[in-house]
């Protein structure tokens, strides 16, 4: 039998040849000493380590894959070497140029890994430009609803592009949030575009936050964006509140007052307000003065809790709310009479006794004492406000008044005349019982021994309601009477108190 060949002659440059080639993970230094199973493992290693890596990822190829691979090529260059040391070369000519080839083949892995770098980088802003584009779409969607409802999302698109400015400043992605936040705020101020103003005041003050969390760089001029809408919105929708009576308008002209105080729209607020007192004031000669002269009373309360100060409006505020407080006591004239003749008598009696209270020298508190005597007269004897009383005094017939009560009474009186006034208490007097004045014979007033008070008063001819009522004592009803006067004749009324059972 044929003897094998004798092994070659230990050669390091084959050793170094082949563990080059092997290095560069393609088997190729088993290929130059025909080792075709051990360089079909090193394709098996290298195709793995591709599956793994390959789409390029940006979180790039797991470290226990790349250890693995790495220690699989220092094992495969460290048997090449020991293979290589003694076996004759294939396919090359020498062992030289096998080592420089290798040299050169290291090239593809470092090559590999540039490229996958680029690969992972673009992957890094492809995964940048897709977290954006999620911003863009939940902006959309927020801003297909009201703020309230879409304010979450605002936020959350918000913190996204924040977090591409502070957190990738270099990708394409930061570099396009500038421009996004253009359509951010239009979307967010969109209110505003269409002249809803109400509702664009909370979008507004919201965007007016977004320098707090965004770097301001990226904001550029949209820092100051929402500063003017904001300010023309609360003019415009406190103006319209105020205009319609609605409630909320103070609150948005005080945030005008005290957040922008040089505007333009800050110096429309006085005119504004002033025109409101104006209409109100006028309203008192309406269909509803009692409600004019309640918005007066409350217009100059809420005026007079502006904060002017800061834009110079103090003294012109002051004045819009002094006359309306002053138009408010003058107007309840109109409201007490309102009152009567709706037969509302006792808030007549109320309105009107405050009106001449509150208004010494107005030319209606003369007839404004008479409407509140002729509306308690009223609340005892209906029949008595058919009419509203006049100032006019006096007349042809005598009528005297006598008091035979132990009690100081005041004596009203209203028909073709109205007035009142008081007579003391019958010291010598006391209460009747009832059953007493159920006889025939009584006859209060009639005790020729007993001096009682009394006062003579002129009446026109016609029917005059009497009411007497106690002034010394509480919880006892007044007494009435309806008189109709004709000339030829002197009458008297006699005021007397009656009691029963101990009442």
């Amino acid at each position: 039998m044929p003897t094998a060949p004798p092994p070659a002659p230990a050669h390091p440059w084959r050793a170094l040849a082949v563990a080059l080639l092997n290095l560069s993970g393609l088997g190729l230094g088993y290929a130059v000493v025909r080792r075709w199973v051990l360089m079909a493992l090193c394709w098996v290693a290298t195709g793995i380590l591709l599956i793994v890596a390959l789409p390029a990822d940006p979180d790039g190829v797991p470290g226990t894959a790349v250890v693995l691979y790495l220690v699989f090529l220092a094992l495969a260059a460290a048997h090449g070497a020991s293979v290589g040391l003694r076996s004759r070369l294939a396919l090359l000519p020498s062992a030289l140029i096998a080592a420089v080839l290798g040299v050169v083949l290291l090239a593809v892995p470092a090559t590999g890994v540039v490229l996958y770098d680029g690969a992972r980088d673009e992957a890094t802003e492809q995964m940048l430009l897709d977290r954006l584009d999620r911003a863009d779409e939940l902006v959309e969607r927020s801003g297909k609803s009201d703020f309230a409802s879409g304010e979450a999302g605002y936020r959350r698109a918000l913190a996204a592009y924040g977090a591409l400015r502070e957190d990738h400043p270099d990708s394409r992605a930061a570099r396009r949030v500038p421009d996004r936040l253009k359509t951010y705020y239009t979307t967010v101020g969109a209110p505003f575009a269409r002249e809803d103003y109400c509702a664009a005041v909370q979008p507004l003050k919201y965007l007016r936050t977004v320098p707090n969390s965004m770097d301001k760089k990226a904001l550029g001029s949209l820092t100051r964006w929402p500063d003017d809408r904001l300010a023309t919105s609360l003019y415009e929708c406190a103006a319209a509140s105020l205009s319609g009576g609605e409630a909320g308008w103070t609150a948005q002209f005080g945030e005008l007052l005290s957040a922008f105080p040089d505007s333009a729209q800050a110096g429309k607020v006085e005119p504004a307000v002033k025109g409101a007192v104006d209409k109100a004031v006028k309203s008192v000669g309406g269909d509803d003065p009692c409600a004019a002269v309640q918005h007066l009373d409350g217009l100059a309360t809420q005026v007079r809790g502006l904060p002017g100060e800061e834009a110079g409006l103090a003294d012109s505020l002051g004045k819009d709310a002094d006359r309306a407080s002053r138009s408010a006591r003058s107007g309840a004239y109109a409201c007490g009479v309102d009152q009567y003749k709706d037969g509302s008598f006792s808030e007549a009696v109320t309105t009107m006794n405050d009106f001449v209270k509150e208004n010494p020298h107005h030319k209606n508190r003369a007839r404004a004492q008479k409407i509140a005597i002729a509306a308690e007269v009223a609340q005892t004897v209906p029949a008595a406000g058919k009419r509203l009383p006049t100032t006019a005094s006096g007349g042809s017939i005598a009528v005297t008044v006598k008091n035979d009560s132990p009690d100081e009474i005041t004596v009203m009186y209203t028909g073709p005349v109205t007035g009142s006034f008081n007579l003391k208490a019958c010291g010598s007097c006391t209460s009747y019982s009832l059953s007493s004045t159920l006889g025939l014979g009584f006859k209060p007033c009639s005790d020729s021994g007993k001096h009682y008070p009394q006062r003579t008063i002129r009446l026109p001819v016609g029917t005059t309601y009497f009411v007497h009522k106690s002034r010394s004592a509480t919880g006892k009803s007044p007494a009435s009477d309806t008189a109709k006067l004709s000339p030829g004749y002197v009458y008297t009324e006699c005021a007397y108190t009656t009691s029963s059972f101990g009442y």
